[in-house]
């Protein structure tokens, strides 16, 4: 209980900055707080339950939720050129990033979930990418300060790229949604262009849409890994984690008119408080000096990563791009 209050007054927090500095989103903040609790040495072994529900339990949640703001719908609107260019680049920046945090040296566990955080929507990828592959406390917390530091960084710096890239506002909208990480990034970076925000969301949620299929391939390919070691059944991951199977079941309702539109408007707004929640509880992994061992190689990776998904959106929308 009193990590979960910790983690409530944060989250009220978070939301009270935005609301204050709507150019800072709530995400963010909540991110440096539970990195300031830590790194203040606040994070009382009383407070850790709470914070490490929060974490986990509710950021699966959150992923969940979001299962109900992607229809198939979407994936119908962006067109198979559309299509094409969010296969491609989550393709590209996943298996390109996973090969430069081995030149880097950055262990396999935390560049996977790099790429998967850069490559598909940040922290909610992160959290369901964590559950199926053998990893350190430390490893999640770095893939998610990245994305969260890129993706900030993002709302300041594709605006002011459009003009010099030649993009119109359905272009930017197209490009900011096959690149910006996380939803309310997308959101807070496309809204900055008129005619832009229509067209990013959608795309974005397309590139959630490969979150599925991408965790279930890298379960089973851990799975067989595992199977082949006499002492690992013990230890062999989930298939598909349950939480991700409610995903799906959470897409297939929002494909139908089952769910109103009022209540689903509730649940984008849970969706976004628990993830807020979430992210400050993963916050409070993030210690500086545990870090440093290799923040150089991993802060790298993260640079590299994003510069490397958006130069292969830019190029997919330039070429295939309505």
């Amino acid at each position: 209980m009193p990590g979960l209050l910790l983690v409530a007054t944060a989250t009220a927090v978070a939301f009270a900055v935005t609301r204050v500095l709507p150019a800072v989103p709530a995400s963010t903040v909540a991110v440096a707080l539970g990195m300031l609790v830590v790194n203040l040495g606040a994070h009382r072994p009383a407070l850790r339950p709470g914070t490490r529900v929060a974490s986990r339990h509710l950021l699966q949640l959150a992923v969940v939720l979001l299962g109900l703001q992607l229809s198939l719908g979407h994936l119908a609107q962006i067109g198979v050129a559309g299509l094409a260019v969010v296969v491609g680049t989550v393709v590209v920046t996943f298996t390109g990033t996973r090969l430069l945090g081995r030149l880097l040296g950055v262990s396999r566990a935390r560049s996977l979930l790099v790429a998967t955080g850069f490559s598909i929507c940040g922290a909610s990828a992160i959290a369901a990418m964590e559950k199926v592959t053998d990893h350190h406390d430390d490893d999640a917390p770095a893939a998610v300060a990245l994305v969260t530091l890129c993706g900030s960084l993002g709302i300041v710096l594709l605006p002011l790229l459009r003009g010099p890239l030649d993009l119109d506002p359905v272009a930017f909208g197209e490009w900011v949604g096959a690149s910006v990480h996380d939803i309310g990034q997308t959101v807070a970076t496309a809204n900055q262009v008129p005619g832009a925000l229509h067209t990013a969301v959608t795309v974005k949620l397309a590139r959630v849409a490969l979150l599925a299929p991408l965790v279930a391939t890298v379960a089973l390919a851990a799975r067989r890994a595992a199977g082949g070691v006499s002492d690992a059944p013990h230890r062999r991951p989930p298939a598909v984690p349950p939480f991700l199977v409610g995903f799906l079941v959470a897409v297939a309702l929002a494909s139908t008119p089952l769910i109103p539109d009022r209540p689903a408007a509730a649940a984008r707004h849970v969706q976004h408080v628990l993830l807020v929640a979430a992210l400050f509880g993963l916050g409070t992994g993030i210690h500086l000096p545990t870090l440093r061992r290799t923040g150089g190689r991993t802060l790298a990776l993260g640079m590299a990563s994003w510069l490397l998904v958006a130069g292969t959106a830019y190029v997919g929308v330039r070429l295939l791009g309505d």
